[in-house]
């Protein structure tokens, strides 16, 4: 618009100066002849009139004529004498005219025959043009007009004038608007998508061949832009961490589908709408003072490690944040905590047991009758501490995770018949029967889990079940692999220990637990060795009716 308004300008001033001065040329020219024109016109007449004159005898005569050619011509006639004194004038009195013998025209036409002058009066803005011609006697005849002035004649035509400049203004406006707007037109028209292909200005080729360059390399650019914003957007919209980043106003910029559902609000507006928390709200505030920041947050009974970082801008700051889902670790270390206190705990019970009564077979404060059942003690407690220790290095070992390269193929039909032979007494003196139901199985894993995990199962089956109670150990083929299931209908589990009892030393009943002499990590054990082998484990259980808990493996049948 700016450039359009230059060149209109520029046509417009142009347009208008030219025509007035043309005007102006033309007006002075045809002055310049008609002044010439009227020059002429009186030197003719004068030298007519000095003819007609000279051959006249009487003033009377020389008076008659030059009256009547003055009232034909229109133009002012003077004879005056040789000595200057006017003798007719046609226009004036002749008595009240003074003596024009000092007249430039009179002195030039005394001595060389012909005389002009030309006399202009600024005030009237008129010019007079005199022409003098001698006669033979010594007289003159002197002819004069009057004239408009150019200064005169611009006085005059003032109103006309004025007319005139205001159309040659508007000649000037339209002409400089036609102008303008055929020469702007093929420049607007311009297909800038395809510069080379336009057919405009040849003085534009170079801009528009070097634009074609400019469009490739930035069209270039653009899809190269798209592609990394595609893989950016299909890396971020993928990633399990949250990913936002916000403005130096604190608005938000972007958001991946991992932080949307972890903050569980909409991604749009300023930072405030994403999330209300206090971590969240410091986290990023921090970074959008420059100052880097890291909190934890729990949301939803999830923790979360939230890194903000500050992104530097003129005199502000932006930043990223960084949502990652630790939950699991921190379960580990809470578990791992709990584990250290537990095993503590777990050890140091037998060992005060073992140390008090030695104590007190060192001393001999023991009746030697008792000595066979302290030592009975003693030994009963050493095979509790033995049996936590052999449960905590069973469990290391399969959190360590190599157990895998022991894989080979393993009959679980037979490890459940073993593991329901071991325990056939220990069922009897409960009076406790075991019931199998087993299909051949052959299962790809490390025989000492397997068997460890179904030996487990069996003995709380047992262990935790009523005097002539049942336990039944089935192993069904399915199409997807083979169950695992050992039920019992014994005092069962409430249902408020369902999700904690697979935990290490978590137990339901602890009074009964330490009669029945448990470590408290079978089913921790059966739970890893589950993991180890891809198998789900799950549980159902009542109170006083029993507990069913079984085991589905996958796609690890070897026939």
């Amino acid at each position: 618009m700016k450039m359009q308004k230059r060149i209109f300008l520029s046509i417009f001033s142009g347009s208008f100066i030219s025509l007035i001065l043309s005007i102006a040329c033309i007006m002075l020219v045809m002055y310049n002849a008609m002044t010439a024109e009227l020059r002429a016109e009186i030197r003719n007449e004068a030298e007519l009139v000095s003819y007609a004159i000279g051959s006249m005898d009487t003033h009377e005569a020389v008076d008659e004529y030059i009256s009547e050619a003055g009232r034909k011509s229109g133009n002012r006639i003077t004879y005056i004498s040789p000595d200057g004194t006017v003798l007719f004038d046609n226009y004036s009195k002749i008595s009240e005219m003074e003596n024009h013998l000092d007249r430039p025209e009179i002195e030039d036409a005394l001595k060389n025959g012909m005389g002009t002058a030309l006399r202009a009066s600024d005030t009237l803005g008129e010019s007079t043009y005199y022409c003098a011609v001698r006669l033979e006697n010594g007289s003159v005849i002197r002819i004069a007009n009057t004239a408009k002035s150019a200064l005169g004649i611009l006085s005059h035509l003032t109103v006309w004038i004025f007319l005139i400049c205001i159309l040659i203004f508007a000649a000037s406006a339209i002409i400089a608007g036609l102008l303008t707007r055929s020469i702007i037109r093929p420049i607007n028209e311009l297909d800038l998508d395809s510069p080379t292909e336009n057919e405009t200005y040849d003085e534009l080729t170079p801009l528009l061949s070097r634009m074609d360059k400019q469009n490739e390399k930035i069209n270039a650019q653009i899809e190269k832009l798209s592609e990394q914003k595609s893989e950016l957007s299909f890396i971020t919209g993928n990633m399990s961490e949250g990913l936002v980043i916000f403005g130096s106003g604190g608005n938000i910029l972007s958001a991946n589908a991992a932080a949307v559902k972890i903050l569980g609000s909409s991604a749009e507006g300023s930072y405030t709408h994403l999330c209300r928390d206090r971590e969240y709200l410091e986290a990023v505030e921090a970074a959008l003072r420059g100052e880097a920041a890291d909190r934890l947050l729990e949301k939803n009974g999830r923790y979360y490690r939230l890194t903000a970082s500050p992104v530097p801008e003129a005199r502000k700051y932006s930043a990223v944040l960084f949502i990652v889902d630790i939950t699991d670790r921190e379960n580990s270390e809470k578990m791992r905590k709990e584990f250290s206190a537990n095993v503590s705990h777990e050890l140091k019970t037998p060992l005060t047991s073992i140390m008090g009564a030695a104590e007190i077979i060192e001393k001999g404060i023991v009746k030697p009758e008792d000595i066979q059942h302290f030592a009975g003690r003693i030994h009963s407690e050493a095979l509790r501490l033995l049996a936590l220790i052999e449960d905590i290095i069973k469990l290391s070992r399969l959190d360590e995770g190599g157990l895998k390269q022991e894989f080979e193929e393993v009959s679980l039909d037979g490890i459940c018949r073993s593991a329901a032979a071991e325990l056939s007494q220990k069922a009897a003196d409960r009076g406790v029967s075991i019931d199998l139901s087993l299909e051949k199985v052959n299962i790809m894993g490390v025989s000492s889990v397997l068997h460890e995990m179904v030996y487990n199962l069996c003995d709380n089956a047992v262990s935790y079940n009523k005097m002539g109670g049942r336990a039944e150990i089935s192993l069904e083929k399915t199409e997807q692999g083979c169950i695992l299931k050992v039920s019992d209908n014994g005092i069962g589990i409430a249902p408020e220990h369902h999700e904690r009892i697979f935990e290490r030393f978590y137990r339901a009943d602890k009074s009964h637990s330490k009669e029945t002499g448990g470590t408290g990590l079978g089913l921790s054990i059966v739970k890893h060795g589950a993991a180890l082998h891809g198998g789900v484990i799950s549980l159902q259980s009542e109170p006083q009716k029993g507990t069913v808990i079984s085991i589905e493996f996958g796609n690890k049948i070897s026939t």
